[in-house]
Formats: structure tokens, C-alpha cells, sequence
């Protein structure tokens, strides 16, 4: 048996990085997946290679900024797989910029993707879930949503942050409706993003100061989210799950 078997999952940003894995780990634990992204061709070609491995996934082109599009993906998956179990509010965008090299409207762009999309997500998800029964919508942040960052990054990082206490904020509004919601926190994962806001030279740099001393991989943070979506971690709802090889335990 799978860990998702019967359960039903709404993936953001899952054409690629971390969201490609996810969704394949969650098609191979029993889940039926729906991909949003808005890079419609990668999409189409996670959603061919989770059928050529037996899974079952549709794709759907979602930009989360839009609210249209939310309420079509949620309709999608309704309409296609009859309910709506899980949610994963993954879509995000970086800018490596620090606070004076933002321009204003980088850091509207930056909010919009990041946390304006998790609100769209989980505001047209959670009547969805609600009907079901009851769900789990899991938001991934960052490291950089608990502690301040040297490496610049200042869009992100409040965006980050407002994911982690709106997540906060639905589990304690929603746990009435059975809807559990938690954050995700990875630290230094091996994806084009941290490549783009590191660089090699910072890369190594922050490898040194990291505990386990190697960057992680999408399969690391995959494997916590897997557990969050599952029923595996029915008493766990408000919380935060830091995937970062110990860089915030210094």
C-alpha cells in the first residue's frame, strides 16, 4: 500500500525542481496528481513520465498570482479526480537582491508569486477540503522565512516569512474543518534557485557553515512533505518542518 493511496493532491510550481519530485513521489505513494505551472511544456512532460510509470497525474496550467486560475485548477481537480485531499503551495520566485538593490517593483513580483499565491491557494483549496472531508495543506517557505539572511534576498525573505505565519493562521482557523496546514522550511537544496541566489563562491561559503556540510536534495524535502500530506501526520497542524542539514541550530 501506498502512503497516499485513495488521496487526491494539487501541486503549485510542479513542472520542475522541487514540485517535479514531489509530485512523483506523491503519484508513487498511491496519490492521484494535479500539476500547476505555468511552464505549460515540462508540465505536460512530468504529467507523461508519472503515467509511463503507472502513476495517474493531469497537468493544468496555473499561474498563482491569478485568481481565475486557482478557482479553475481547484474545479479541475474536482471535476477530474471527485474531491480535493492536499494541497502543496510550492510556486515561488527569488530575487538575490538585498534591500537597497530591490527595485519596488521586484518586491511586488517577489510577494505576488510567494505569498499572494499560498493565500489564492489555500483560500479557493480549503471549501474543496472542506467538502471532503477534511484535508492537508502543506506551504513551502524557507529557512529564510525564520532567520535573516547576509546573502541579500529581501523580497524573499519577507515573503517567505508571511508563509510561515498564514500558515500558522490556517491551521488554527481551519482545524475545525479538518484541514491541517504546515510549513516547510529547506535550507541550501541543490536547485537552479540557489544556484541563482548564490553563486558558487557564496555556495561554498555557506556550505561551511552548514552542520551536514553538503547542500540537500529535492528528494530531502520531498520526504517531509510526503509525511505532512499524509495521514501519518494527523496531530501535526500549525508547525514548522526545517529541512536545512542544521544551518538554524547554530
Amino acid at each position: 500500500m501506498g502512503r497516499l493511496d485513495g488521496k487526491v493532491a494539487l501541486i503549485s510550481g510542479a513542472a520542475r525542481g522541487q514540485g517535479e519530485v514531489e509530485a512523483k513521489l506523491f503519484a508513487r505513494e498511491g496519490a492521484r496528481v494535479v500539476l500547476g505551472d505555468v511552464l505549460d511544456r515540462e508540465g505536460q512532460q512530468v504529467e507523461a513520465a508519472i503515467a509511463e510509470l503507472g502513476g495517474e497525474a493531469s497537468y493544468i496550467h496555473l499561474d498563482v498570482t491569478q485568481e481565475q486560475d486557482w478557482q479553475s485548477a481547484i474545479e479541475h481537480t474536482v471535476a477530474t479526480y471527485g474531491k480535493l485531499d492536499i494541497l502543496v503551495n510550492n510556486a515561488a520566485i527569488l530575487s538575490p537582491q538585498g534591500i537597497e538593490g530591490t527595485e519596488a517593483s521586484e518586491w511586488d513580483q517577489v510577494l505576488a508569486v510567494n505569498a499572494r499565491g499560498v493565500f489564492l491557494g489555500a483560500k479557493h483549496a480549503i471549501p474543496a477540503m472542506r467538502s471532503a472531508g477534511g484535508g492537508s495543506i502543506i506551504n513551502i517557505s524557507s529557512i529564510a522565512g525564520i532567520v535573516g539572511s547576509p546573502y541579500g534576498m529581501a523580497a524573499y525573505s519577507a515573503s517567505k516569512g508571511a508563509v510561515r505565519v498564514f500558515t500558522k493562521l490556517t491551521a488554527v482557523q481551519h482545524a475545525k474543518d479538518k484541514i491541517r496546514c504546515n510549513s516547510v522550511h529547506p535550507g541550501p537544496i541543490d536547485t537552479e534557485m540557489l544556484h541563482t541566489a548564490l553563486g558558487n563562491a557564496n555556495l561554498q561559503e555557506r556550505l561551511s557553515r552548514t552542520p551536514l556540510g553538503r547542500v540537500g536534495t529535492c528528494d530531502d524535502v520531498a520526504y517531509g512533505v510526503l509525511y505532512l500530506a499524509s495521514d501519518e501526520s494527523s496531530y501535526v497542524t500549525g508547525t514548522e518542518l526545517v529541512i536545512d542539514g542544521g544551518c538554524t541550530a547554530q
